[in-house]
């Protein structure tokens, strides 16, 4: 600790901070309180929280829970002691998502090196819109965007860190509009005919939203169907185009998907290129879940053909454990058409009198104005690990992955809904109660009712979390999501047990 803070501890001397409600603006008091929180952060978020014998969540429901935390607001302000007891509150009734049973969503675990990015960029506490007041991040950012590019396969081209992929998604489907009526931008919906965008059905619900978004509507977004593993079928592609022209509709994006939400199923993407290519339409890739297969040797094959692709979405937080938020939407085009789409040319920001390149102010791409830095946690993790570090964390998952599919089948009531192409598992877990009884009018029904019986106990156990779902006309399945590289093949073996200690008496709740 610095001397100043030491002398502020010491004249504190069990006084709770500032008294009678006074604001906490002095610098010194302000940096003890933050010492001391960092403490209680350091011990309930990243020692217990990580810790396999903790819980993943202390679950209350919502009325207990507000009891517990007193969220009222009130005129003064509050001491040193109890604001330190509201930071132990904060983190002890929040999930651990660094917990190495959290497999609930497409997101887990913690990495240090960009968790004392994302502590930096906090406490720097700058918008990533103009080179003078973020010089570092905006050349950082460029070098990050570069690297993924090449990635890709794209020498050259442009991109920007998004908030979510997506906001990513709604920018290919901005852009690939603009350039295929840049009028739209000055004269609005009026002077284009109306158009078709084509996704799979098992897209993410993001397509539909920027359709809504842009004025394209939900009507003009067509739903391209899907094999058993859930990949887009390129013949319905074709089919759905012509249908989309005989509605007096004209075609002009195709969004695949490289890693579906629910099964992590991969688009093929050389025979969807073709087509684009053949109806000169804008492909885009969202990649937001899969991309990450790109640093994997054994396993990029699964995005075969993504250099064709004239965009695409790509989400570090989740699988290389940059921490969230980290996306981007990357282009090959290198004729500032991004830029163009978006730019508002705000003078009193993005002055053409400046003293240095003006070209480094690259706030103009973005829809938004005050941008947080997200380059910092992705770059300072990968000069901790590597290229072949965040390779091994890919492969590490598609391993743990198969070896717990090897598991499920040597264990009576474990039902794939299909075999994984990715890390995502989905599954029905069938009760003692239910094998056998496949014929039965009622069984669909009582199936359905298991993986939501047995999330509630595991959530009110703390056990551990995984999420569930229904799937068009497959009842409610779970979906176990592997991703961080702290868990091993003994979280694989607990969570199968815990799925049939949580389950095997299920009888009398179907």
């Amino acid at each position: 600790l610095s001397a100043k803070i030491i002398s502020k501890l010491e004249s504190m001397n069990g006084v709770n901070g500032p008294q009678n409600g006074q604001p906490h603006l002095d610098h010194a008091d302000g940096q003890y309180f933050l010492t001391e929180a960092y403490k209680v952060i350091l011990e309930e978020v990243l020692c217990k929280g990580t810790d396999v014998k903790e819980k993943v969540c202390d679950w209350h429901d919502p009325e207990e829970l507000s009891a517990l935390l007193d969220l009222e607001l009130r005129e003064g302000g509050e001491s040193h002691h109890q604001l330190l007891q509201r930071v132990r509150d904060v983190a002890k009734y929040s999930v651990k998502t660094n917990h190495p049973r959290f497999f609930n969503q497409l997101f887990a675990g913690v990495d240090y090196h960009s968790l004392a990015g994302r502590f930096l960029t906090e406490a720097l506490n700058t918008s990533q819109y103009t080179y003078e007041v973020a010089p570092v991040f905006v050349l950082m950012e460029n070098v990050m965007l570069t690297k993924l590019r090449s990635m890709v396969g794209w020498p050259q081209g442009d991109g920007i860190f998004c908030p979510g992929g997506s906001v990513s998604n709604m920018y290919a489907m901005n852009v690939a509009r603009y350039r295929a009526y840049p009028q739209v931008k000055v004269q609005g919906l009026w002077a284009v005919p109306r158009l078709a965008a084509f996704t799979s059905q098992e897209s993410h619900y993001s397509l539909c939203k920027a359709a809504s978004f842009l004025g394209i509507g939900l009507d003009n977004v067509f739903m391209v169907k899907v094999n058993e593993r859930g990949c887009m079928i390129p013949e319905d592609l074709d089919e759905k185009i012509e249908l989309a022209r005989s509605q007096g509709a004209v075609p002009f994006l195709v969004s695949a998907t490289s890693g579906t939400t629910i099964q992590g199923a991969f688009d093929p993407l050389d025979r969807i290129a073709d087509i684009c290519d053949k109806n000169k339409l804008w492909m885009h890739v969202d990649a937001a879940w899969g991309g990450s297969v790109l640093f994997s040797k054994k396993h990029k094959h699964l995005m075969k053909g993504i250099e064709r692709a004239d965009s695409l979405a790509w989400n570090p937080h989740k699988m290389l454990l940059a921490g969230l938020q980290c996306c981007v939407f990357l282009l090959k085009d290198n004729t500032d058409l991004l830029k163009q789409c978006h730019c508002a040319n705000a003078t009193y920001l993005f002055q053409q009198d400046k003293f240095y390149d003006m070209r480094m102010d690259t706030g103009d791409k973005s829809v938004q104005c005050g941008r947080k830095v997200d380059c910092l946690k992705l770059w300072l993790m990968w000069k901790a690990v590597g290229t072949e570090g965040l390779a091994e964390r890919v492969d590490k998952v598609f391993k743990l992955a198969r070896y717990l599919v090897r598991e499920m089948s040597k264990r009576e009531g474990f039902q794939l809904v299909n075999e994984p192409q990715f890390v995502n598992v989905c599954f029905w877990y069938i009760p003692p109660s239910l094998r056998g009884k496949e014929g039965n009018n009622d069984y669909q029904e009582k199936l359905s009712k298991v993986a939501p019986v047995i999330k509630e106990r595991m959530m009110r156990k703390g056990s551990m979390m995984v999420g569930y779902q229904p799937l068009r006309e497959k009842v409610n399945f779970f979906r176990m999501v592997i991703i961080s590289p702290h868990i091993s093949q003994e979280d694989m073996d607990f969570f199968l047990d815990e799925i049939e200690r949580l389950g095997k008496d299920l009888y009398n709740a179907l």
